[in-house]
């Protein structure tokens, strides 16, 4: 099935935009991985210095997001999500540009991210030339106490 590439809009987001955002992390994170966030955790993390959320947008409605931290020359990018129905149309690529850009901005230069060893968009932060920098051994635990690996990746923004 070919995608059609549609535009999508990226803008800052922040507190106000939670509850926008809280069903794209039900639909857009595996309940088999227990990975998604609550709005509570999202707005503590919101709450820290540094902290940013970046909203992606078609039509004027929220089809993804990223929520990143910044501290001195270091960043790490804490969640990402696509709506499924988007995923494979340029969003994702588009968004994590944008955060990667976002975070140059704020003088990182060590981008940071870990993500469960079999999760899809390895592809594309590697892509996006992330690099693997560590892994932790059977750090993720499954809903059916099934184990898996966490990689720790990295981009490094000159």
């Amino acid at each position: 099935m070919t995608r059609r590439l549609r535009t999508t809009d990226i803008r800052d987001g922040g507190p106000a935009d939670l509850p926008r955002i809280a069903p794209l992390m039900q639909t857009s994170f595996d309940p088999r991985y227990g990975e998604a966030w609550t709005s509570a955790q999202c707005m503590g993390m919101l709450a820290l210095p540094g902290s940013w959320l970046t909203i992606a947008e078609r039509g004027g409605a929220p089809i993804g997001f990223a929520l990143a931290r910044a501290t001195l020359d270091e960043g790490e990018l804490l969640l990402i999500a696509i709506d499924p129905p988007h995923r494979g149309t340029g969003a994702g690529r588009a968004l994590l540009r944008a955060v990667v850009a976002q975070a140059h901005a704020r003088g990182v230069r060590r981008f940071n991210l870990e993500v469960r060893s079999n999760n899809p968009a390895m592809n594309l932060y590697l892509s996006e030339g992330f690099t693997k920098v560590g892994e932790r051994r059977d750090y993720y635990r499954g809903s059916c106490d099934e184990l898996f690996d966490a990689v720790t990746i990295q981009k490094i923004i000159p």
